[in-house]
């Protein structure tokens, strides 16, 4: 299978309601990862979702969910890169998953603290996988961690009183 990413580093920037956030994910480190999410903002996946769980110091996580919190549909999970040596430092964006280590499809989280526990081998064998940084939009990742959230079905509580959506996103460059 040809990789859907030839670049080694593909820009991505987040246009949300908070502010706009730049990306640059590492294709040469993460490449599976990187052309899944690439593939995602490509196909519009990511337009009119919200971060809907949200833990100042920890991380802000989206790219599932809807405004009225209906899941949207995915592709399959893909394989698990967290053995990349990529690190879940402040301002890393990585791949959310369940228990299952290589479950992870269109969600993803933005590290708001530095959560080596979350590297592999983390806690389960496997960590999650990091594919890229914020470039641009630090303050913006802490105004969206700093908001204050609650309890919202059906995920209870951490999220935002106020919704954070993605209002689109788009490749800028690939390099």
């Amino acid at each position: 299978m040809t990789p859907a990413v030839a670049a080694e580093t593909v820009n991505v920037r987040l246009n949300t309601t908070a502010g706009t956030i730049e990306l640059a994910l590492d294709a040469k480190a993460a490449p599976k990862t990187t052309d899944n999410f690439v593939q995602y903002v490509k196909d519009g996946h990511y337009d009119g979702l919200v971060f809907h769980r949200v833990i100042k110091g920890f991380m802000v996580q989206g790219g599932g969910y809807d405004a009225k919190y209906a899941q949207r549909t995915t592709r399959k999970p893909i394989e698990n890169e967290a053995k990349n040596g990529l690190k879940n430092t402040r301002g890393t964006i990585a791949m959310a998953r369940t228990g299952d280590p290589h479950s992870a499809s269109s969600q993803f989280f933005i590290n708001h603290g530095d959560n080596g526990f979350l590297d592999y081998p983390g806690q389960d064998g496997w960590g999650y996988a990091v594919f890229g940084k914020v470039t641009s939009g630090m303050d913006v990742l802490d105004k969206i961690a700093e908001a204050p959230t609650g309890n919202t079905p059906p995920f209870g509580r951490d999220v935002p009183v106020t919704q954070v959506v993605i209002t689109s996103a788009e490749v800028i460059s690939e390099e």
